[in-house]
């Protein structure tokens, strides 16, 4: 039981993740309203010019990679440090969507603690 609510939790954040990688090039979905402070902190990112579309291709390639079971465990590595930026910088800017960044971080974690043992053979 508890595989099968995995497998549709890393569907689900696969799709989640793939969605808004595809957002950052293509903006099919509006922004919402922002502060002041967001303003000037996406000005901030679109002056670096090269955050937006890394952040969007690493979504992307995680995203497919935690959906299918054999390269779950990869796509989760892959995806961890992404989805911990998020979760800062919700913390820190937009307390509002604190929510969906705490469940999409606690399934990546989930994904980890359950691919743990093929991840032990770094450590020795």
């Amino acid at each position: 039981m508890k595989n099968k609510v995995l497998t549709v939790l890393c569907a689900l954040f696969g799709i989640i993740m793939l969605n808004s990688g595809l957002n950052k090039f293509f903006n099919y979905m509006p922004m919402p309203e922002l502060s002041e402070e967001m303003v000037q902190l996406m000005s901030g990112f679109m002056t670096i010019g090269w955050i937006f579309p890394l952040v969007a291709v690493i979504e992307i390639i995680a995203g497919i990679l935690i959906t299918v079971p054999k390269t779950r465990a990869l796509g989760a590595l892959v995806i961890f440090p992404v989805m911990v930026g998020i979760f800062v910088h919700h913390l820190v800017h937009d307390v509002a969507g604190i929510g969906i960044a705490l469940v999409l971080l606690a399934i990546n974690i989930w994904v980890i603690a359950a691919n743990w043992s093929r991840f032990l053979f770094i450590i020795k």
